[in-house]
């Protein structure tokens, strides 16, 4: 979560000295470079100067989001973004007057100023999954991740619900924590299933350890399992087998939300934006083939 603009007063306040932001936790310099190096961007005055507060939030508290918001509120902040939200257990409930990006669903979120973006994260898991659909797999298993967040329960019920469009049987996911490691322990445990000739893994890590973990059990990829991945991390063109990904253009979601959010800013228009969204594109590796029992059409 990060805030851009200039020091403003807020309603009801006494307005602050203007002073250098700071991150409240850990900084995101990438952020603050991008905004730095696009002049061009929508929205961006070229002899103007942005800066960038950061706030994180933790899993563990369910008050977290808001906690974050209000800290960046009290620096005077023009506008925000919200990114990767996860469930806290009941509705975020803030009101803000100031214009917010979010990427990513969030429940409960008032704000009469919002830019709306990636709510249609279920695509993903839809696109992977029916790939593998089109491909004959019939026995497709998804290795999830945490619970807890949002778009690892979009991602599993964009899988879900291919497999239920296909009439095709839906097993318990197993959940990982997004790391390599997590998809190695799910892959050591998806590889005593012989019924399964595929897998969705929620990100491109899971994937990565699932592969190594189902070549160590003798089940090869893809020759007899299939694995997509989600996210196209750089590494995931150089294992081996080369990754079958969907994709997700964090540039371009970024450029064109912040452009938004910037324009909001300077020309206030108190109406709800949503940001164009279109299926997000599936790259074909070789970690996905036919299963063993078809013939390979090629």
């Amino acid at each position: 979560m990060w805030s851009a603009g200039q020091t403003r007063t807020r309603p009801g306040t006494a307005r602050r000295s203007r002073k250098p932001r700071i991150p409240l936790r850990t900084p995101c310099r990438v952020a603050a470079q991008q905004r730095k190096r696009r002049p061009e961007s929508p929205g961006f005055s070229p002899g103007a100067s942005q800066s960038v507060s950061v706030a994180h939030t933790t899993e563990d508290d369910e008050h977290s989001t808001a906690e974050a918001i209000d800290s960046l509120l009290e620096q005077g902040v023009d506008g925000i973004v919200l990114s990767e939200a996860i469930d806290e257990g009941s509705p975020v409930k803030v009101w803000l007057d100031v214009p917010i990006l979010t990427i990513g669903r969030f429940p409960g979120l008032v704000a009469a100023r919002r830019i709306r973006s990636a709510e249609k994260s279920d695509r993903s898991g839809y696109v992977a999954t029916r790939h593998l659909i089109d491909l004959g797999h019939t026995e497709i298993r998804h290795v999830s991740g945490p619970g807890q967040w949002w778009a690892s329960r979009d991602r599993a019920e964009g899988w879900r619900s291919a497999l239920t469009e296909a009439g095709l049987p839906v097993a318990e996911p197993v959940e990982g924590d997004w790391s390599c490691a997590s998809g190695y322990e799910a892959g050591l445990r998806l590889a005593a299933d012989e019924a399964m000739t595929a897998v969705f893994a929620a990100n491109d890590d899971m994937a990565i350890g699932l592969v190594r973990a189902l070549h160590e059990r003798g089940r090869r990829v893809p020759d007899e399992v299939s694995v997509v991945g989600m996210d196209d991390i750089p590494a995931a063109r150089f294992q081996q087998p080369a990754l079958t990904t969907v994709a997700q253009d964090f540039d371009a979601v970024a450029t064109e939300g912040i452009g938004l959010l910037v324009d909001e800013i300077t020309n206030p228009g108190s109406t709800e934006r949503v940001l164009h969204e279109v299926d997000p594109p599936l790259v074909v590796r070789e970690s996905s083939g036919r299963p063993r029992s078809l013939p390979d059409r090629s």
